[in-house]
């Protein structure tokens, strides 16, 4: 009763009329307040959503075709808010954002050697390579193909490859 008695308040402030016999407002019928979670609606929203849900995938690839036209809505796809067109777009911008990654070590690698060469090459892997002696650059050499040096900047890979090919060796910079 208390509802009523607020429900026709409110009518009046509104300038509406409100009958308590029939629980109208204004010739409409008034709705129950929906039960906690659920949404109510009219009548003929629920007897549309009843028929939409009866239709075939076809149909309602029809029926969506159609409401385009009826509405001049565009072909353009819809995505949610935070959905995959949100996604795809930051995947965008940082792509272009982020620089793309530069090489910054090399690996020194000796593939093979000019046997007629091959002392020169101990030589130089010796005087090149710190701590090594003769016979450890000589069975560096022959362990080829084998790293002469790695995690090196740029230029000292060139430097080394240069100086290690004038000695008849093919080296390989990765």
């Amino acid at each position: 009763m208390f509802r009523l008695r607020a429900i026709g308040n409110i009518a009046l402030k509104q300038g509406r009329s409100f009958s308590k016999s029939s629980r109208t407002l204004n010739g409409e019928p008034l709705m129950a307040p929906a039960p906690d979670g659920q949404t109510v609606f009219p009548a003929k929203i629920e007897k549309l959503v009843s028929e939409i849900s009866q239709l075939t995938l076809m149909e309602v690839s029809e029926l969506s075709t159609a409401l385009k036209q009826r509405l001049n809505l565009p072909d353009t796809p819809v995505f949610p808010v935070g959905g995959y067109a949100a996604a795809e777009s930051k995947a965008e911008v940082e792509e272009d954002v982020a620089p793309k990654q530069v090489q910054t070590s090399f690996t020194v690698k000796l593939m093979k050697f000019d046997e007629k060469q091959k002392v020169a090459l101990i030589k130089e892997c010796k005087n090149l390579l710190e701590g090594m002696n003769l016979v450890q650059a000589k069975k560096f050499v022959e362990s080829a193909p084998t790293v002469v040096k790695a995690d090196i900047a740029k230029d000292e890979a060139e430097k080394l490859k240069e100086a290690l090919s004038k000695v008849g060796a093919e080296i390989v910079i990765e």
